[in-house]
């Protein structure tokens, strides 16, 4: 599952990240729909990943994510983003019992499908989380086939996950752990190699 907050109220501290001098007032908008697409469309290419589905309730990211290939299904508005994981992950296991479940942050616009893939073959099968590059945050969160995902992302995540008995993965995934928050993390995915999406969206030329 991949969760995406309704684009007007997404990545506030990216604010005049993707204008850039061109007064585009969708700019910001469509940046943090660009950050989602490439992260979706990475996952969706992960090996182990059987199917991946976005989380929103935002009319223009679930037609947009459609248009890649990827179902959605509705948040519950106002619950908050560990809500809204839980909601998903009961649907999920509704319509799959045995299925092991997976959080990945819609951040992740360098995110390579090979890193994604060998973090969740890393976890062997167990509840398990990959921090993010400081360290303290979370940007993939994995159930086991026979546990809940028991999501808790905010301030302190992977210490919160860790504690709750999700197993810290620490592999050399750069683009895994490289979730975008800032205008200094945008340049740092870049040097990674941002997806068509986010690449397509910053490259833009100006009206």
């Amino acid at each position: 599952m991949v969760p995406v907050k309704s684009l007007h109220r997404a990545k506030s501290r990216l604010l005049g990240a993707a204008d850039r001098g061109r007064r585009d007032p969708g700019a910001h908008a469509a940046l943090a729909l660009a950050l989602a697409l490439d992260t979706l469309t990475a996952a969706a290419n992960a090996p182990g990943v059987r199917r991946v589905v976005a989380v929103t309730s935002d009319a223009e990211v679930a037609s947009a994510v459609r248009e890649i290939g990827v179902a959605s299904v509705p948040d519950i508005p106002g619950g908050g983003l560990n809500a809204a994981l839980r909601h998903g992950a009961r649907l999920l296991r509704e319509a799959d019992p045995t299925a092991r479940i997976g959080a990945l942050q819609a951040d992740l616009p360098a995110l390579r499908a090979a890193e994604l893939g060998a973090a969740i073959a890393a976890s062997e099968g167990g509840r398990a989380h990959c921090p993010d590059r400081q360290g303290t945050g979370t940007t993939l969160l994995l159930s086991s086939a026979t546990e809940e995902l028991d999501p808790h992302f905010g301030p302190g995540s992977s210490a919160a996950h860790t504690a709750s008995g999700a197993r810290a993965l620490l592999g050399d995934w750069p683009s895994l752990r490289c979730d975008v928050d800032t205008e200094e993390d945008l340049t740092i995915a870049a040097a990674l190699g941002l997806g068509r999406h986010t690449s397509g969206r910053l490259c833009a030329p100006r009206p």
